[in-house]
């Protein structure tokens, strides 16, 4: 069921956003293990066309909140005011009371106001003059932001960072596809291929997922790997470590498996783990902290040997 689904959201998708089917089946394994991504690239890649088409391919609701720097954490989460007519304070839902959110330029709100969302995220669930409202369900973030913008935004801290299950870039399109965008074809108009309900069943599936001793341990020694890894200073999380049992969970089901093998842990790895590690310095001549951990975290994969079947 997983795999049928997730190949219809991949080719609905496509017809908006050409070319990025390596990315759009991340997502969708992001989405059905419970988790949230954060698209991360320079402006103009696609990002936000991506998470709308994405929206409108599931028959759930829809909200994109513009993050900018005068962004209250009420405006996300709703306020209670006091209605005149009927003489008492009535609940006003913000936004974020909806199944998929797309959180549009994130690091450019103040860190009071992506705490705001990032607690809905972790929690499923958020406070408003102290009582407690959960999530609809699903409840699945999409966030962007643009890597090369310093003046006028916050980054997100690593702990926030931790709450993204995947972090992912978009990249250039090929030749071909850009000279089609570039000659004015446009994007098709899309309809919904599944429901919401169809993703809750799709993610207790994936909640079913068997990951064996060996898959578990083989994740484990990884996160090890990346702890005493002499140029990080801050290695994977055991948060960390279940997301990225999660995803290869995911990547597993999509593949029409009820089992996560080690190959599904290593496709996940990258996308789950360099943004949850903090380097200590630049291995090499990289010039960038986001070379420092490619080069960390391909260290780490190859230090760890891949289990295999007795």
């Amino acid at each position: 069921m997983i795999q049928e689904l997730s190949d219809k959201l991949i080719d609905n998708v496509s017809l908006a956003v050409k070319g990025k089917s390596r990315e759009l089946r991340l997502i969708c394994a992001a989405m059905l293990a419970g988790g949230h991504v954060l698209l991360e690239d320079v402006p103009g890649t696609g990002k936000t066309l991506l998470a709308k088409s994405l929206a409108k391919s599931v028959s759930a609701e829809f909200r994109r909140i513009q993050f900018t720097p005068d962004l209250l954490p009420s405006d996300i989460t709703g306020i209670n005011f006091f209605n005149m007519k009927q003489q008492e304070f009535q609940l006003r839902k913000g936004p974020v009371f909806a199944n998929i959110i797309l959180a549009d330029e994130i690091n450019r709100a103040t860190p009071r106001t992506q705490s705001a969302l990032l607690e809905c995220m972790e929690e499923k669930q958020t406070t408003i003059d102290g009582d407690t409202y959960p999530m609809e369900q699903p409840f699945f973030v999409i966030a962007t932001q643009n890597p090369v913008e310093i003046q006028g935004t916050y980054p997100l801290p690593e702990a926030q960072l931790d709450r993204f299950m995947i972090r992912l870039a978009l990249g250039y399109p090929d030749r071909g596809q850009e000279i089609s965008v570039i000659g004015g074809e446009l994007a098709q108009e899309l309809s919904a291929v599944c429901t919401a309900e169809d993703i809750i069943a799709a993610q207790k599936e994936v909640s079913a997922c068997k990951a064996g001793e060996a898959v578990c341990s083989y994740i484990a020694d990884i996160a090890a790997a990346t702890r005493r890894h002499g140029n990080v200073k801050l290695g994977l999380s055991t948060r960390g470590a279940v997301a990225l049992r999660r995803m290869a969970c995911a990547l597993a089901c999509l593949s029409g498996r009820d089992y996560a093998m080690p190959q599904d842990v290593i496709e996940a790895a990258p996308f789950v783990i360099k943004h949850r590690i903090i380097c200590r310095g630049y291995s090499g001549v990289t010039g960038s902290a986001e070379n420092a951990a490619d080069e960390v975290l391909r260290q780490v994969m190859d230090s760890v040997a891949v289990p295999t079947e007795s």
